[in-house]
Order: C-alpha cells, then structure tokens, then sequence
C-alpha cells in the first residue's frame, strides 16, 4: 500500500500572500484619501480600486496554492541581477539629486539593467538608453511640458 506524501504549507508562499494582502490595503487606504470628485464616477479612484482588486486575487490565489503545497520549486537566488538593477536605479536617484539630468541617469540605469538580464554590450545599450531617454524627455517635457530633473544634457534643448 502506497500513501502519497503529505503535502507542508510554503511558508514563503503564505508570507508573500500576506505582502500582497498588505500592498492592497495601502493601495486601497491611499485611495480613500484622494478628495478628487468626478462627475462621471469615473475618476483617479478607479485604477486603484482595479489594482487592490487584483492584488487581493493575487495573494489568494497564492495563499490557496501556498497551503496546499502545489507551488513550484523556487530556483537558487543570484544577487548578481539584483546588485547591478539596484546599483542603476541608486545612480538614476544620485544624478538626478546632484543635477547629473534624467538623461544620463536613466542611460546607465538601461545599460545596467540589460547587463543584469545577461546581456553583455554596455557601452551599447548605454548609447541605447541614451537615446531611449532623449525621446523620453522630448515626449515629456516638449510635448506633455511636464518638468523633469535638467542635468548638462537637458539643458541643451
């Protein structure tokens, strides 16, 4: 007589499930907070309620699959991606703070993302990123005239 093995709750499933429960009360909480009327009902307090909605579909579904023990085997975790996304993202906020521009942050930020994601030509996808990022503040700050952080190269248009 075979008996299947009895199945052990993840731990780290129910943990995630509980962030994710958490996330949707601040979403919803901050939400509440918006004094914004719309004559449609159709205002900025929809999308949140669309994402606590979802969020809380999220962190069921993974706290059912959680407690039954059906959620897959999580692969070994390597810092390295995680360093160099982090790093880029901390250069973006360290530039923009000392007035290095949203341009040449947001450059380094692509280039090191996509080396995070094992892609190994910086210096090209940092001309990339750069160009990525001169469209983006064309588009922002010419066409939406919406402010963003000026450095030496934002100046210049």
């Amino acid at each position: 007589m075979s008996t299947s093995p009895q199945r052990r709750p993840d731990v780290a499933g129910l943990v995630i499930a509980l962030i994710l429960l958490v996330l949707a009360a601040i979403v919803w909480w901050d939400m509440s907070k918006l004094q914004i009327l719309s004559p449609y009902d159709l205002g900025p307090k929809v999308m949140p309620i669309v994402v606590s909605a979802c969020l809380v579909l999220l962190a069921i579904g993974n706290a059912i699959g959680a407690w039954r023990g059906d959620l897959p085997a999580r692969d070994s975790l390597d810092w390295t991606p995680i360093v160099l996304i982090l790093g880029g993202l901390a250069a973006l906020i360290i530039l923009i703070a000392v007035g290095g521009g949203f341009m040449i942050g947001t450059a380094l930020l692509f280039a090191t993302t996509s080396t995070a994601f094992g892609r190994r030509a910086f210096v090209t996808d940092f001309i990339i990123g750069a160009v990525m990022a001169v469209f983006i503040y064309v588009l922002f700050a010419k066409l939406l005239t919406l402010s963003l952080p000026a450095g030496p190269l934002e100046r210049l248009f």
